[in-house]
C-alpha cells in the first residue's frame, strides 16, 4: 500500500507540509498514549479516591455536586481486579496510539488509515457532548479531532481519486 506522499517530489514544499501535517499528528497520537498509560499505571502508586479528590479540588469542583459523588463512588469501587482490567485496557489502547504514531511519523498507509478510522469513531461522542454542554475544551477537542479526520481523509481517499489508477509502469526504473 502506498503512502500519501509516496508520489511527491521529496524536498517540494508539498511534500514537506504533509510530512510535517502527519509528524504533529503523530505526535498527538504519542502523548495521548503516554498519558492514558501514566494515568493507568499510577493509580498503582496513588489510592483512587485520593486522586479523585485531588483532581476535584484541582478543578474547583465541590464535592457536593453529582459528578463529584459519582467519581467518588467510582473509585471507591475500583478493586484490583479491576485495576489490572483497567491497565490492561490503557496498556491496548496505548499500543495502538504508539503503532499509530510510530506509522504517521514514517508516513505509512496503513497508519492513515487506522488515524481516519479511529478519530471518525470519536466524533460521533464529541457532537454528543457538545449538544449535551459546549465548552471551549469541548470545542476545541472536536475541531482539532475534526481536522485530522479531515485530513486523513483528504490523503487516503481524496488524493487517490483525484489523481486516477497509477499506470503499472510508474516507478519502474
Amino acid at each position: 500500500m502506498k503512502s500519501s506522499i509516496d508520489h511527491l517530489i521529496p524536498g517540494s514544499t508539498e511534500h514537506r507540509a504533509r510530512v510535517q501535517a502527519l509528524r504533529t499528528v503523530a505526535l498527538m497520537e504519542l502523548v495521548k498514549g503516554v498519558l492514558v498509560l501514566a494515568a493507568a499505571i499510577s493509580l498503582y502508586w496513588v489510592d483512587a479516591s485520593d486522586a479523585a479528590g485531588a483532581f476535584l479540588n484541582y478543578l474547583h469542583i465541590s464535592p457536593d455536586r453529582h459528578f463529584a459523588h459519582l467519581l467518588l463512588r467510582l473509585a471507591d469501587r475500583l478493586s484490583n481486579v479491576k485495576l489490572w482490567q483497567l491497565t490492561l485496557g490503557a496498556c491496548i489502547y496505548s499500543g495502538l496510539r504508539f503503532a499509530e504514531a510510530f506509522g504517521l511519523w514514517r508516513a505509512r498507509a496503513w497508519a492513515e488509515w487506522i488515524a481516519l478510522v479511529s478519530g471518525a469513531i470519536y466524533l460521533p461522542y464529541e457532537i454528543a457532548r457538545l449538544a449535551h454542554r459546549v465548552t471551549l475544551l469541548h470545542v476545541a477537542i472536536f475541531l482539532v479531532n475534526l481536522a485530522i479526520v479531515a485530513f486523513m481523509f483528504y490523503l487516503r481517499i481524496y488524493v487517490p481519486r483525484k489523481e486516477g489508477p497509477v499506470p503499472a509502469d510508474r516507478g519502474v526504473n
